[in-house]
């Protein structure tokens, strides 16, 4: 928005072309939405205080996770909404959002995921239990959220080269044709991610850390693929219009960044389902919309992983009754082995951004 005033000025004054320049854009969404977060963060934390939005962490089964999170009983949560506000904002003012409509989409999924997680988080503070949104009435939101992205981007895809086509990491070649199916993918994409972040926000920074390290390989990849020279020489689909999207995964960095100035250790405010659901579903998208979607597996290596550790553990305590963790997801497995919260966070990190990097290496092969 702000771009469309400003850019026109370039035929006045020199330098104001530099607005045009995506890479020069995306370096000022993030610059922008870090300093809405650090800005609006603290204000916003005192509000949640004030009104008691408070996490309450007695409401679990586990009478260990009681004894370890007991410091953690009065912590501001839905402070998700300090991320929303600064990537939303600083989206409107440097992206050509009227002009794209893969910047739209991913907008409308973190608006409808937001909402979404907004009511889960609304029930779980204004009743006995932590349960929120029954997992049907979640399921049923997230899935046509999914449905509807999909059609929107199934009928343009399908006159794209390698449009509705499975791009697979290693084996380049080969791109097996989804056709109907590529609206199942989308939603399957939109209800697993957006469960996966939600599950890893279990440590103070560790699902916005790891979001943010996803964000930069995604800022990147939009990029390339948003350029016909760059997306040639790494054999990686061209769509046209997707490099706008590296300014919105840049404003999610910079958001993100500024969100864990209150989140890291001890954290200040916890993001909640209003943060999370929208997360996962921002990067399950973009995964979509760039046609690299077997690549999340990479760039959201923790998430999947950890997503992955509560399915296993509900399958094998429901056929052998034994649990093969002493607890998920695989976080509070570490925390019941005594494992100090940092040291897992930080860990978890590290293996973050190897597999982020190995995911950029793969464009090549």
């Amino acid at each position: 928005m702000l771009y469309k005033w400003i850019y026109p000025l370039h035929d006045y004054f020199q330098g104001f072309e530099l607005i045009g320049s995506i890479s020069f854009r995306a370096g000022l969404a993030a610059m922008t939405a870090f300093l809405i977060s650090l800005l609006i963060g603290s204000q916003v934390i005192k509000l949640l205080k004030r009104y008691k939005v408070s996490e309450d962490t007695t409401k679990t089964d586990s009478e260990k996770l009681k004894d370890i999170y007991s410091d953690k009983k009065n912590v501001p949560t839905m402070g998700g909404v300090i991320i929303l506000a600064a990537v939303l904002l600083s989206t409107l003012l440097w992206c050509d959002i009227f002009n794209n409509i893969y910047v739209l989409i991913v907008l409308f999924t973190a608006v409808w995921l937001g909402i979404l997680g907004f009511l889960d988080d609304y029930i779980k503070l204004t009743q006995s239990h932590s349960s929120g949104l029954t997992s049907t009435s979640k399921l049923l939101f997230q899935c046509g959220l999914g449905l509807i992205i999909g059609l929107i981007l199934y009928f343009p895809f399908m006159n794209i080269d390698e449009g509705t086509k499975l791009v697979i990491p290693f084996f380049k070649e080969t791109r097996p044709e989804l056709g109907a199916f590529y609206v199942l993918m989308v939603m399957f994409f939109v209800v697993g991610m957006s469960n996966a972040v939600n599950i890893t926000d279990g440590l103070d920074g560790l699902a916005i850390g790891c979001t943010v390290i996803a964000g930069m390989a995604f800022t990147l990849i939009t990029y390339i693929v948003g350029r016909v020279d760059f997306s040639s020489y790494l054999n990686v689909p061209y769509i046209s219009g997707v490099g706008e999207l590296s300014i919105l995964c840049s404003a999610l960095v910079g958001a993100g960044l500024g969100f864990m100035w209150f989140n890291c250790f001890p954290a200040q405010t916890f993001m909640g389902d209003v943060g999370s659901l929208p997360l996962g579903g921002m990067l399950g998208i973009i995964a979509i919309i760039v046609k690299q979607e077997l690549l999340i597996f990479f760039i959201g290596s923790i998430f999947i992983v950890e997503a992955f550790s509560v399915l296993l553990q509900v399958s094998v305590y429901k056929f052998s009754g034994k649990r093969l963790f002493l607890c998920a997801p695989l976080h509070h497995h570490f925390q019941f082995k005594g494992w100090p919260e940092t040291k897992i966070t930080m860990r978890f990190f590290i293996i973050a951004a190897v597999m982020a990097v190995f995911s950029l290496i793969t464009l090549k092969l």
